[in-house]
């Protein structure tokens, strides 16, 4: 039991970790008790005031006791210009990924909130919103040499993270999703990101924000052209996959069962020669 009623025992969460660097500017503003994790369960705005004060973003955070009964959630972001926040770990990392890419959440939004205003909110998203929230949950970016990129297409993970190890120093993966960021916090070997091609995130977050926003469309999306990738089987961001038994987890990485017809269209400029 927690030794204060209402107030959630704070968690550690590593700040330095490889999936947390786009992150790191806009979290170094964070208050050190929310920044420890030690958020109010009882929902008294901790995370919403917190995120606000970190500075100009394109919408405000507001307690989600802000959000109407019944309202869309997503509607309610576009109209309002305003993102319910719950204080728990989950609406921490959407804030912070709304200050890191907002130009890219404003797009999610955006086509969202389009899709609600054409079908209405149903038992089921249908195939672009169900797109726009895994990449929103669980999505990344990735900069890689066309090598890893075609291994990673192929689902053949002893080449991609043990015969051409050494590419992953040329490579960059940006996790945007903030679900996954928060599954991260304590990482396990199964946390799979759902990964679009970015020549040239390595350049800026910003950069690659901007770009991420204009490649955008609903056509694409709703084809749902993502690449599963294990993220701790990137070399460097988990001790234990230097060892080559690492990847002796089939449950995980999984062999393609079919050919794939996902495209491998860039969704960031080719980076210069």
């Amino acid at each position: 039991m927690n030794p204060v009623a209402g107030i959630a025992a704070p968690v550690a969460i590593d700040w330095q970790a490889p999936w947390l660097a786009p992150l790191h500017a806009v979290a170094a503003g964070l208050p050190p008790d929310v920044k420890a994790g030690a958020l109010d369960a009882a929902g008294s705005g901790t995370v919403a005031r917190a995120l606000t004060a970190l500075g100009p973003a394109p919408v405000r955070f507001v307690p989600q006791a802000a959000l109407p009964p019944g309202a869309a959630y997503e509607q309610f972001i576009f109209t309002q210009r305003a993102v319910p926040t719950r204080d728990n770990l989950h609406d921490l990392f959407n804030g912070l990924v709304w200050h890191a890419f907002p130009q890219a959440k404003l797009r999610l939004n955006q086509l969202q909130a389009g899709e609600i205003e054409r079908l209405g909110v149903g038992a089921t998203r249908g195939p672009l919103r169900d797109a726009l929230t895994l990449f929103d949950e669980n999505g990344a970016v990735l900069d890689a040499p066309a090598p890893l990129w075609e291994a990673l297409a192929a689902r053949d993970w002893r080449r991609l993270f043990i015969d051409q190890r050494a590419l992953w120093r040329e490579a960059r993966l940006l996790v945007f999703g903030h679900a996954l960021l928060e599954k991260l916090v304590q990482p396990r070997k199964a946390h799979t990101a759902h990964v679009l091609p970015a020549a040239g995130a390595r350049c800026s977050v910003a950069g690659t924000d901007a770009a991420i926003a204009a490649a955008l469309d609903s056509a694409w999306l709703a084809g749902k052209p993502f690449m599963p990738l294990p993220v701790l089987g990137i070399p460097g961001w988990c001790s234990e996959n230097a060892d080559v038994s690492f990847y002796d987890s089939p449950q995980v990485f999984r062999p393609r069962r079919a050919p794939d017809s996902t495209t491998t269209r860039q969704v960031l400029p080719t980076r210069p020669a």
